[in-house]
């Protein structure tokens, strides 16, 4: 593991939880007269009266959304921790920042390694020459060349008519063709034609084709940029759709490379590399120079600024957990001492909100903010020697990309040749095949990742035979015995709780109970409960405690969830149609039960807390545990509440829940998942399947390489040896019962074979939606909670 967060050990946190009990004779006292009058009191004895009106659930959000707010700052301002840089000497320096280079590779979905090549393809056929220009001293061919398995770049190849003097990659923002660059195609005013004007002053120049953003109709149900429907797949599968763009600029350098090595003489002067981009060009260009240093000069327009608004940029260019270490500042500093040329003028202008589109904008930043930005180079790389940083304008009004200066800072001329007398040759290239080539490569790319996942899920942990076992030990749990297997599950644990789910190095906060009776029913009396958890973050939801409770007896709880854009109220009471009241159900069958509050409810609202979350390498239920963390902890100090029977039973969303609660929340003894167990990980990643989350508005869904790691059968193996069952009903839309079966086997090998405690996982189907059917769900709860 790259990090290793300050986190306390599970009996630090057990000492926390012990300051922030209740005095139990209090408690105790007060129980007794609670149950003697009936449970008539208006609120909790040892809680105080719960005065919060209005939309709960809407101030829950708006409260996790400031302290998201305050994270993000708080992750930038202990970037430093990540870093331990030596500026001795450039290889010092190179050797310092390595393990930080890998850990924006991995974030990056840079991991495949590229297709060696001798040279770039020409395309053409019986009726196009690739030659598809000609300016003054040079011509620009139309190429491809491979990247990695079926993945290729594509673009053009502007080459002079004698010896280049520099090799470069030009690459345009997403809106743009390389024949704008180029003066092929209208588009890019002539002074900002940088592909073309680089050609003219004798560089070889290649011009990679980005994937665009135009909409396309997905699935017949999403209206998605070509960036965001890559970005969706590629993301759930440890891969990005900036990786693929930055591999496919590395591997022209590997192949400026290459031809060096074949085509120069000995004596020849090695040629200078440099990156230069504009846009979402800019920006690859700063991730490809901080990655390799073979690049010697990089060149980013309308792109550099303060990253801590990413998350209302466009999807496509969330990273997960990008800034724990990495601002754009922290990226220029990686470039040193190479030369960067950062130039502060107009960003694309973006505005991203169709139809179940994740919302994003692109504008140009304040001047001020860029250059805080720079500042912040200059005091990350202390030796002066090592600041090779050059900044240039352009004049606002005259809309230019770049500016006259920043051509001449990287050729180190005094001027830079504008010709403007490009000519097409014949028919040129069709660039919008050219775009759904490239569109096809990387989403077929994507769905063999798919298909291959399952062996790499398995080379990460193996939760299958043991004659898969690794024969260093790596992805092997010991099932001779559940002890056993309980200290052999928990390092995988801890990757899911770091890597996958993300989780705050924050002490919670005293409980701070309030409460005030909502519900007197016939055997039961329900109240609204209220916990602190972090600064602006509070857990809330409705108790359901039976009224035959005897003075001295300690009742099992059952934590019932709802589903998205749900209410605890919806599971209480109104017989809702996915619900049908299974918490007053289960009250009424003798058990107390809690229903939370989850974050998924507002829509763009809660979403947008996954957007703010991600970059700093946490999700939604990096907030969700804890919350359910302090609901347990809190439950555990009533004194009529059995403190080893509390078990978690959730719908839909619930569902997805009990996948990732139960796991991370140990107090739980045991999960129950209706209406979501699923071939999780198809279903987030499959362009095929009619179900795919791909092509639906849930765009805060995805879960950054849960591909390579935990599928629902590995999510599951880590609620085991604790009983776990799946409710499923036979016509619920969120999956096919053979996907469910599929995934629902490989966790009964496990339970059954290999742990031998097969009584403890079951499966029930039934004819019917998506519900709560509350049958074999409720004898599963009576056979494990209930003595």
């Amino acid at each position: 593991m790259w990090y290793r967060f300050g986190f306390p050990s599970i009996s630090k946190v057990r000492k926390v939880r012990r300051r922030n009990l209740v005095p139990v004779g209090m408690v105790v006292a007060a129980c007794l007269l609670l149950t003697a009058s009936g449970l008539r009191a208006e609120q909790l004895p040892g809680t105080q009266p719960l005065s919060v009106e209005g939309d709960i659930a809407a101030q829950m959000v708006a409260g996790a959304d400031q302290f998201l707010l305050r994270e993000i700052q708080r992750a930038a301002g202990q970037r430093e921790e990540h870093w331990h840089r030596d500026f001795s000497s450039p290889d010092a320096y190179n050797r310092s920042i390595e393990p930080n280079r890998k850990r924006l590779a991995h974030i990056l979905g840079v991991r495949d390694a590229r297709i060696p090549f001798e040279g770039l393809e020409l395309l053409a056929t019986t009726s196009r020459s690739h030659v598809v220009g000609k300016g003054t001293g040079y011509k620009i061919l139309a190429v491809r060349w491979p990247v990695v398995r079926n993945v290729h770049g594509e673009g053009l190849l502007l080459v002079p008519d004698g010896r280049p003097i520099a090799n470069v990659i030009a690459i345009p923002d997403a809106d743009q063709t390389p024949e704008m660059l180029c003066g092929l195609q209208d588009g890019v005013a002539s002074p900002s034609q940088f592909a073309r004007r680089l050609a003219e002053a004798g560089c070889r120049v290649l011009v990679p084709t980005l994937i665009s953003r135009d909409v396309h109709r997905r699935g017949g149900r999403a209206d998605l940029t070509n960036r965001e429907y890559l970005y969706r797949s590629g993301f759930e599968l440890g891969h990005h759709l900036i990786g693929y763009e930055v591999q496919k600029i590395l591997a022209g350098v590997d192949w400026f490379e290459q031809d060096a090595n074949e085509n120069e003489s000995e004596n020849a002067t090695p040629l200078p590399t440099a990156v230069m981009g504009y846009g979402e060009g800019g920006m690859l260009a700063l991730y490809a120079a901080a990655l390799d240093t073979r690049i010697e000069t990089a060149c980013v327009s309308g792109y550099f600024a303060p990253r801590e608004t990413i998350w209302q940029q466009p999807i496509s260019r969330n990273v997960f957990g990008l800034l724990e270490a990495f601002g754009d500042a922290e990226l220029a500093a990686m470039m040193q001492p190479r030369h960067l040329i950062i130039h502060i003028g107009q960003h694309p202008d973006v505005q991203i909100s169709s139809n179940a589109a994740a919302p994003g904008e692109l504008a140009t930043p304040a001047e001020s903010d860029v250059r805080h930005e720079i500042k912040r180079v200059r005091q990350i790389v202390l030796n002066d020697s090592f600041q090779a940083l050059t900044v240039t304008t352009s004049d606002p009004d005259t809309g230019a990309l770049l500016s006259e200066a920043t051509l001449q800072q990287l050729l180190k001329l005094d001027a830079v040749p504008n010709h403007d007398d490009v000519q097409a040759t014949g028919a040129g290239v069709d660039t919008q095949q050219r775009q759904t080539r490239q569109v096809t490569e990387i989403d077929q790319h994507n769905q063999w990742l798919l298909s291959e996942s399952p062996y790499v899920r398995q080379e990460f942990m193996n939760i299958g035979l043991a004659s898969r076992d690794k024969s260093d030990g790596s992805n092997k749990l010991d099932t001779s015995s559940t002890a056993a297997y309980q200290e052999s599950v928990e390092r995988f644990r801890e990757h899911f709780r770091d890597e996958v789910v993300g989780r705050f190095d924050l002490q919670p906060l005293p409980f701070n109970a309030r409460s005030r009776k909502t519900y007197d029913e016939d055997k039961w009396t329900g109240y609204e409960v209220m916990l602190d958890v972090f600064p602006d973050v509070f857990a809330y939801g409705i108790l359901c405690i039976p009224k035959d409770l005897k003075p001295g007896e300690k009742r099992p709880v059952v934590v019932c969830q709802h589903g998205l854009e749900g209410r605890p109220q919806d599971v209480v009471a109104g017989d809702h149609r996915a619900y049908h009241d299974f918490a007053a159900k289960l009250a009424e069958r003798g058990y107390i039960t809690f229903a939370p509050q989850n974050l998924y409810i507002g829509k763009h609202n809660f979403r947008t807390l996954q957007r703010k979350a991600n970059p700093i390498q946490k999700t939604l239920f990096s907030i969700i545990v804890p919350q359910h963390q302090q609901i347990v902890d809190w439950l555990q100090t009533l004194p009529f509440v059995d403190p080893q029977r509390i078990g978690f039973y959730g719908l839909s969303y619930g569902g997805k829940s009990a996948m990732r609660i139960p796991p991370l929340v140990p107090d739980y003894c045991l999960s129950i998942c209706s209406a979501d167990f699923n071939e999780w990980v198809g279903k987030n990643a499959s362009t095929r399947a009619p179900y795919s989350y791909v092509w639906t508005g849930e765009y805060e869904i995805f879960e950054f390489d849960l591909g390579s790691t935990f599928n629902y059968a590995e999510m599951a193996a880590l609620i085991a040896p604790r009983p776990f069952m799946v409710e499923r009903g036979h016509f619920d839309g969120v999956g096919s019962d053979q996907d469910v079966a599929y995934e629902f086997a490989k966790v009964r090998h496990l339970y059954a074979a290999r742990l031998g405690i097969p009584e403890r996982c079951e499966l029930e189907t039934f004819v019917g939606p998506h519900m709560i059917h509350g049958v074999g769900t409720f004898e599963f709860l009576d056979k494990h909670l209930k003595r």
